[in-house]
């Protein structure tokens, strides 16, 4: 049996294992596509009117959720606190307004894509860029996990087997955008750039519709719930109560802006002027959310919608609550059936749209988590693999994991969005409040030694914005944190602890990892040659595996060379002697004695002393091994290999080698070998595929 080295021409065997390969790879390429060039890196970037639906789809499709948060909310004191709904949107207008005027600035000074991260870093050091980075990981896992149950919910809204299924369709959604994800930012946001734009102009057609039928027609339009009482929780509310309460609501209500900070990380995907597409990109996401949420809510007041938060026993009709199995409509639901009527045409296109979109907004999060994974990976806080793009130049591992997480957050709450919303919020406010902070320590610094009076008053207006934004998302933070954390907002804090403890400790380890590996300047033990090389190698039979690591070790020229047995069976070693007697083989054989039957204590204790005997000497265990084929045959085999080996390695001045013989099963191995060479994981290490290959094992 020839198993030297050699070089391989191609076979039957191995034909049909290039064909298996190619085979196996047409589905991954159907799902993902083919594989992209790194040169092709360009050619994926985003102009302004596709980074709209990419960066932007949560702020946009949050309108669909957040006036029902807020009418929620204020079902607790009543119908009478309804009329509080148009201030409420008033402030979030104008928190909206500031954050996305805050962001442009920050778009400008830091156009990398690190975003909130890199502002706080830089600004105000590690661990304020670290906090920011734990928020907003944890928010965009929330993010995917809100969308996709919201999206559900207005879905089983037409299609009750959804709702009866609302775990198992919200996962099923989930791997379909990471599919979609996979194959890479500009073709996924070319798929999600219709029922976004749809969407958004269904909701403005909604807006003029109504505002036409109800203002200029004088019509009157009433929701399905229009005739609906609220029974109150806490009737009556009011002083600190009722502002209370009133701050809860507004909380809700800012979902409408979580998203807003995805762009600002994103500002590498847009084509060149990168920062003043972003800026722009912006500014067109904020005009649009702001006017779409404020005029559900309006229409939600003209017609009368009512929500309750326990709706099967707080709305009542004729004086009898609705039941258990009352099913509650979303606002937008309940507003668009009002203007355009049950069952028509728009309201059907609408509520697919509404649907459709609010699946798509967790592409905010596949665009920012992956990205920010990234950065952080290159700065050593998260592993490295995340740091890799996959086949269609997408940070596949950090949409891999994205979805893994938010799979799990969807089954532990039951795709809930009302549950999952009181996690929300938390994390984009903490980001938004440090990141502010952070521009105006970066336009102190700047002011510091800018001499132009013009450039010194854009900075100084510049400041003033940025202050404004550190000042009004820093009250909400507290406002959020008051209002939301019995609700579930400690779920968010505790997530992002995990976050902040586990980066913390992936960097000290690759800090301990690099100190201890690095070249010193002067002469080490690890940069002076040995004295000598004891070679020692393992043998239990005299059979090929055996013969082959002598023959290998002969040619390392040591300048001992020993066979190394343990008796553990008299009748076994004394064969073993005999054979080697028999065969003249010019190698010492030691036979080590173990009363206790143990193979790998005396085998460690025996090479300690030989390093006991000479520091600076080189003890290198050469242990032949069976290559096997099936996974059910490592169980059979190389177990004590694998014992010894795992010893030896945390032994200091001691080498290990394995020397591979290659039993007739490991054909199979061979054959799942040459498929995954074509069907790469995705972000895995990639190699050019080599037209021949080499057996490297030595000649016997």
């Amino acid at each position: 049996m020839d198993r030297g080295w050699r070089v391989r021409h191609p076979s039957p065997d191995g034909l049909r294992s290039t064909l298996v390969s190619k085979l196996t790879d047409v589905p991954k390429r159907i799902l993902i596509g083919r594989a992209l060039r790194s040169d092709r890196l360009g050619e994926t970037l985003l102009p302004k009117r596709v980074a709209l639906p990419v960066f932007a789809s949560d702020p946009l499709s949050s309108v669909a959720y957040a006036p029902g948060e807020v009418l929620l909310v204020l079902s607790i004191a009543g119908l009478s606190a309804y009329h509080f709904s148009p201030w409420i949107a008033v402030a979030v207008v104008v928190l909206m307004f500031t954050v996305v005027a805050s962001y442009r600035q920050n778009v400008h000074a830091y156009p990398s894509g690190g975003g909130d991260y890199e502002v706080a870093t830089t600004n105000l050091g590690p661990r304020a860029g670290l906090t920011v980075a734990s928020a907003l990981l944890v928010d965009y896992v929330l993010t995917v996990a809100v969308s996709i149950s919201a999206g559900i919910e207005n879905l089983g809204s037409a299609i009750p087997f959804v709702v009866e299924n609302k775990v198992a369709c919200a996962v099923g959604v989930i791997v379909l955008l990471t599919l979609m994800n996979l194959r890479g930012v500009r073709e996924s946001g070319t798929l999600f750039a219709i029922p976004t734009y749809v969407f958004v102009a269904g909701v403005f057609l909604m807006i003029a519709w109504g505002a036409f039928r109800g203002v200029v027609l004088g019509d009157d339009m009433r929701a399905p719930t229009a005739d609906f009482e609220i029974k109150p929780e806490h009737p009556g509310l009011a002083g600190f109560a009722l502002v209370f309460l009133l701050l809860r609501a507004f909380s809700s209500g800012c979902a409408a802006l979580t998203g807003v900070e995805a762009i600002s990380n994103g500002v590498p995907g847009f084509r060149k002027p990168k920062a003043r597409n972003a800026a722009t990109t912006l500014a067109m996401m904020g005009l649009l959310a702001v006017t779409m949420f404020c005029g559900i809510i309006a229409l939600a007041a003209a017609t009368d919608v009512r929500m309750a938060e326990n709706p099967g026993r707080d709305l009542v009709h004729n004086g009898v609550p609705l039941g258990p199995g009352y099913v509650q409509d979303p606002v937008i639901s309940q507003v668009a059936e009002a203007v355009f009527g049950h069952g028509s045409f728009l309201f059907m296109i609408l509520a697919a749209a509404t649907a459709l979109v609010l699946f798509l907004a967790a592409n905010t999060a596949y665009n920012g988590f992956p990205l920010l994974g990234s950065i952080l990976a290159q700065d050593r806080y998260l592993p490295r693999q995340l740091h890799t793009r996959g086949d269609r130049l997408a940070f596949s591992n950090g949409i891999v994991l994205l979805a893994g997480a938010a799979v799990l957050l969807v089954w532990i709450y039951g795709a809930d969005s009302t549950r999952l919303i009181q996690l929300y919020i938390v994390g984009v406010f903490v980001s938004f409040t440090l990141s502010q902070t952070g521009m105006v320590r970066h336009w102190n610094r700047l002011l510091g030694a800018e001499k132009d009076p013009a450039a010194r008053r854009r900075m100084v207006r510049a400041r003033a914005i940025n202050a404004f934004g550190a000042f009004f998302t820093g009250l909400v933070l507290v406002v959020v944190l008051l209002t939301k954390f019995t609700h579930g907002a400690w779920v968010a804090l505790l997530g992002m602890c995990i976050f902040y403890a586990t980066m913390t400790a992936i960097r000290r380890h690759y800090d301990r990892v690099a100190e201890e590996i690095a070249a010193p300047d002067a002469p080490s033990e690890d940069t002076v040659r040995p004295s000598r090389v004891h070679s020692v190698v393992l043998v239990s039979k005299v059979h090929r595996p055996a013969l082959r690591a002598l023959a290998y070790a002969k040619l390392l020229r040591s300048d001992t060379l020993e066979a190394l047995s343990v008796n553990v069976d008299a009748e076994e070693t004394r064969a073993l002697r005999e054979e080697w007697e028999r065969r003249g083989i010019d190698v010492p054989l030691k036979v080590l004695d173990s009363p206790y039957r143990e193979v790998t204590r005396p085998v460690i204790e025996y090479v300690k002393s030989l390093r006991a005997q000479s520091p600076r000497d080189v003890v290198s265990v050469i242990i032949p091994e069976y290559v096997v084929g099936h996974w059910y045959e490592h169980f059979l085999h190389n177990q004590s290999a694998l014992r010894l080996k795992g010893r030896l390695l945390f032994t200091p001045g001691v080498m290990v080698t394995s020397v591979p013989y290659q039993l007739e099963s490991s054909e199979a191995a061979k054959l799942r070998a040459r498929r995954r060479q074509n069907w790469s994981a995705p972000g895995s290490v990639r190699r050019g595929p080599a037209e021949r290959t080499k057996d490297t094992s030595p000649r016997t």
